[in-house]
């Protein structure tokens, strides 16, 4: 048993799992796991730049993590940077202010990496699931990015490309420094454009229509399960590994997408960060099933901080 931690940092958020990993049993047993919301990546599409405002944010949370970091006594740590901090001029920035904080030096992964990541970190627990037929399709849509995988018990080919819920809300749901809500069938259309074109590039190497089992990671899917589920709060235990519809999938996605910002904030399982980009996401989400043909998405909410944990075993 190896106590480990594992700091994922991307585009709208930054997560933190301290667990004790046993590859005998294969269980990661959590002892922390948060969230922050900090938007890493805000404004990092037009400018190209890490906001100093963001960076603050990103380091009062990099802070907390590392007290409990210290106290749980974690053997080792590993610090996972995607897309945001990929994209920065001013990356340094960040590298070393986390160096400062925590010690350790964040890797800026390639989106090739993430994809491996989140792959190994959803699907060790389903691997030995008869009912789940294989090859797996995992999608993980970030804030900046969004990657898919394709495999077996071991990756056979990922890709990630630039259409995650923040970077598709600041190109086309924006409009002199504020969110259009709700957004005009054009934006919408828009939107579904750049996914379309992405996905295109994606089916290049990564053969989508294959896969026979959808999987979904990250807070855009496990938020419209949770709407899907018409949970009062949001509820893990609930939403990991529930089996959504394509219906519903696109029942909850025309909610968020016709819906005002107070109507989105007045859902109970809506993280506030999340409001203003959440209909984006879930129209990534949706138009991917409706390219594959997908009657399922299996949510899952052990991704890309899980396989960041399992890769120090």
């Amino acid at each position: 048993m190896t106590r480990v931690a594992a700091v994922d940092c991307g585009t709208n958020s930054i997560r933190l799992l301290v667990a004790d990993a046993d590859p005998v049993t294969g269980e990661l047993k959590d002892l922390d796991r948060r969230m922050t919301i900090v938007r890493l990546g805000q404004g990092v599409d037009r400018t190209g730049r890490l906001a100093p405002e963001a960076l603050e944010r990103t380091f009062a949370a990099c802070r907390e993590y590392a007290r409990a970091v210290r106290e749980l006594g974690a053997e080792k740590v590993r610090f996972v940077a995607t897309s945001a901090s990929r994209d920065a001029e001013n990356r340094q920035e960040f590298v070393d202010g986390v160096v400062e904080i925590l010690g350790v030096e964040p890797e800026v992964i390639s989106g090739d990496q993430e994809a491996e990541f989140s792959f190994i970190g959803a699907t060790r627990e389903l691997a030995g699931k008869d009912h789940l037929d294989k090859p797996f399709l995992v999608v993980d849509i970030g804030g900046g990015s969004t990657e898919f995988v394709v495999g077996e018990e071991h990756v056979r080919a990922a890709r990630s490309v630039d259409v995650g819920c923040v970077r598709m809300t600041e190109r086309h749901l924006v409009a002199d420094g504020q969110v259009v809500d709700p957004p005009t069938p054009q934006r919408i259309a828009a939107i579904r454009a750049d996914i379309e074109a992405a996905l295109d590039e994606v089916e290049r190497t990564v053969p989508l229509a294959e896969a026979r089992t959808l999987v979904g990671l990250a807070g855009s899917v496990t938020t419209v399960a949770a709407i899907a589920l018409g949970l009062a709060e949001y509820d893990s235990s609930a939403i990991h590994h529930s089996r959504i519809g394509a219906d519903r999938v696109r029942e909850v996605t025309g909610r968020l997408l016709s819906a005002a910002y107070a109507e989105r904030a007045a859902i109970p399982v809506l993280h506030p960060g999340r409001v203003d980009v959440i209909g984006a996401g879930a129209l990534v989400l949706l138009t991917l099933m409706e390219r594959i043909g997908a009657s399922e998405v299996v949510v899952s909410e052990h991704d890309i901080l899980d396989g960041i944990a399992w890769s120090q075993v």
